[in-house]
């Protein structure tokens, strides 16, 4: 079996890296400089104590989202678990948004949101049999043998 690293491959290659840059450095503040329970506390209890959602959601999803972020980012620079990861991911993405949605009805999601979501879509949908840069493609090359 011959590597083509061909436009696929460059293609998701880059998409990878950039959605898995983007996420987990985000966890990564979040996590270790911020701090987990301090980024749930004020983004997520404080900012959310007026409206109708449960503290205990609050705190859960406040606490469990930067880990998310900076595990799957990392799974996604590598190219591991890239389905899971995706969806996990996916998953931040309409959660957050619903959140910003709840505290601005019309909130614009173009500046951060979309542009995650548009490369989480394209390495999701992308034929991963051509993403030959990813440990997954790898493992699965060496599994097939």
């Amino acid at each position: 079996m011959r590597v083509r690293l061909d436009g696929w491959t460059w293609a998701l290659l880059f998409s990878r890296w950039i959605a898995g840059l983007l996420f987990s450095m985000a966890g990564f503040y979040k996590v270790l400089d911020m701090g987990a329970v301090e980024h749930a506390r004020v983004l997520f209890v404080e900012g959310y104590a007026e409206t109708w959602i449960p503290a205990w959601l609050l705190w859960s999803l406040g606490v469990t989202i930067p880990y998310i972020e900076l595990i799957a980012g990392g799974l996604l620079c590598l190219g591991y678990r890239v389905r899971g990861a995706c969806i996990s991911l996916g998953l931040v993405l309409v959660i957050v948004t619903f959140g910003h949605l709840v505290a601005e009805p019309f909130y614009a999601i173009g500046e951060s949101i979309f542009p995650r979501l548009a490369l989480l879509i394209f390495v999701l949908v992308g034929p991963s049999e051509r993403d030959e840069a990813s440990l997954d493609y790898w493992l699965e090359r060496r599994q097939r043998r």
